[in-house]
């Protein structure tokens, strides 16, 4: 039995969610999302919230019964309060600032790396050192967050790169004489 899968979902004030089948579309102050689901799980709306629940007793739908919920679970939490992702540049002259719509970074190359924004998502640069990206899709503001760090993923010496803001970093000693 899954553990998420069993918990209905609430829907905060200012949030629609329509049902149409295996469709889910959920509106709210931030924007609207939609997703479809895959045929192993049926998805209702009670009066305790959205209830997910698998058609068969197969693996597979005991697989997707979880993911389900908490897919549906995230879009409700993105279109009524969002996401944010902040990373943290380190190094001697690195830095990052907005360039129209692009992100620019100066990250050791001999060039400057321009990032284009998709959309949907938000970035903010309030310090050089520092990007907060922001969107109402869970997977999109991790997926660009991950783009951005692999440019310049941190290294274990001096630390410096693209790292979250929350990462540890595990350092190692340099080598001796």
């Amino acid at each position: 039995m899954s553990r998420i899968g069993k918990k209905p979902i609430t829907i905060p004030s200012g949030v629609t969610v329509t049902i149409d089948g295996q469709d889910v579309k959920v509106k709210g102050s931030k924007g609207e999302l939609a997703l479809t689901l895959v045929d192993d799980v049926k998805v209702e709306q009670r009066d305790e919230g959205i209830v997910v629940e698998p058609r068969g007793d197969t693996k597979r739908a005991r697989s997707m019964w979880g993911m389900s919920r908490t897919l549906v679970g995230n879009m409700i939490t993105g279109v009524s309060e969002g996401f944010t992702k902040e990373l943290e540049i380190n190094g001697v002259g690195y830095r990052a600032q907005m360039k129209g719509k692009d992100l620019q970074l100066q990250l050791g190359f001999s060039h400057d790396v321009l990032f284009p924004v998709p959309e949907g998502i938000k970035i903010e640069c309030e310090k050089n050192t520092q990007i907060k990206i922001s969107g109402v899709d869970k997977q999109q503001v991790g997926q660009v967050a991950a783009k951005i760090r692999s440019y310049r993923p941190p290294e274990p010496y001096k630390g410096k790169g693209v790292k979250y803001a929350d990462e540890y970093i595990f350092r190692k000693e340099g080598k001796k004489k």
